[in-house]
């Protein structure tokens, strides 16, 4: 009898045991959104739209150069060659030296005659024909003969090489200075065909650099160089610019001005396969939704959108919204620090 009662016994209270539980379960009420489990949130990082003008630009390279010739000036640099066959007597200016127009720089002799001796030859005739005593002609052939031996600046500027020296046998293809106007340079670039045909004479171009600078396109080739699909530009140079001719910089050209456009900071917009296209992960309670947009210029980190809804103050997703669903839950961070307004905003500037 005592045998037989202990296993009941246990089984009784195993029993009872698991029938209080089930009443104990069964009688709490399951609240959504306190015993079910919560719905994951993916951390972002948020920035927010605004409006600031925009700009499009055209960089590069340029090399510094004396202006070519206009209607309305000649060129500001010249390659000067011997007037006749013949020999340097005398080099009378030195490289870096600053020559007026006409300025003498050379002497030569001629196979025929010497310099001095044919500036003797003038004086005479002139005292001539003071006395009327020779004519005109005579002079003026005079004259002609000692100016093939004599080289003279053909513009006021700066010389910036000297080629002989005095006793070189020179011709008529020996250049034997070159005399700039440093106060006339130029900025030559060379654009690849594919951004050449927003480019126009007016538009701004910044030389950028330890020493930036600011002038405006003044020449844009209507033609393609065929050798390399490029599309040459120029733009003077203020004067005293610190730049020398022969100098390579670095430039920025500005195509496009989008005034008071609305704008996103660029790590926010996803760009589409499609050109021009992109979404945005706006920001709406506690989640982001994905929206699709249409992207313009660039500049200082931000972007040109537009799109439904859209207006400035409009929350993004910054950090985090690559790769994110067309809607999720999201838990913000922090606000993602963006650059001053006043950047893209304020006139544009070298860089």
């Amino acid at each position: 009898m005592r045998l037989t009662s202990r296993p009941l016994l246990a089984a009784t209270i195993v029993a009872l045991g698991t029938a209080g539980a089930y009443r104990l379960l069964t009688s709490r009420p399951i609240h959504p959104g306190t015993d079910a489990p919560p719905t994951p949130r993916i951390t972002v990082q948020v920035g927010a739209l605004r409006r600031m003008t925009m700009h499009g630009y055209v960089t590069g390279y340029g090399r510094v150069d004396a202006a070519p010739a206009t209607p309305r000036a000649p060129a500001a640099s010249a390659a000067i060659a011997a007037p006749v066959t013949g020999v340097v007597t005398a080099v009378l200016v030195a490289p870096g030296e600053h020559v007026r127009r006409g300025q003498l720089l050379m002497e030569l002799n001629s196979g025929s005659t010497t310099e001095a001796y044919a500036a003797q030859e003038v004086a005479r005739l002139r005292r001539l024909y003071a006395e009327h005593n020779a004519s005109l002609k005579a002079l003026q052939n005079a004259e002609a003969q000692l100016a093939l031996l004599r080289v003279t600046a053909p513009l006021s500027g700066t010389v910036v090489g000297i080629n002989v020296k005095p006793g070189a046998a020179v011709d008529a293809s020996t250049v034997l200075a070159k005399v700039i106007d440093l106060d006339r340079l130029v900025v030559r670039t060379s654009i690849p065909e594919m951004d050449a045909g927003e480019l126009k004479t007016g538009e701004v171009l910044h030389v950028l650099g330890a020493s930036p600078l600011t002038t405006t396109l003044a020449y844009v080739s209507p033609t393609i160089n065929s050798s390399n699909g490029t599309v040459m530009a120029w733009a003077s140079l203020p004067h005293h610019s610190g730049l020398r001719p022969g100098q390579f910089v670095r430039l920025r050209i500005v195509t496009a001005t989008a005034r008071d456009a609305l704008v996103a900071p660029s790590e926010s917009v996803i760009r589409n396969a499609v050109g021009g296209r992109g979404f945005l992960s706006v920001v709406r309670g506690h989640e982001a939704i994905r929206v699709p947009v249409k992207t313009g210029l660039r500049e200082g980190g931000w972007v040109e959108v537009s799109g439904p809804g859209l207006a400035p103050g409009t929350r993004v997703v910054t950090v985090g919204a690559y790769g994110l669903p067309t809607r999720t839950a999201i838990q913000i961070q922090s606000a993602t620090a963006r650059p001053s307004a006043a950047g893209p905003s304020a006139a544009p500037g070298p860089r």
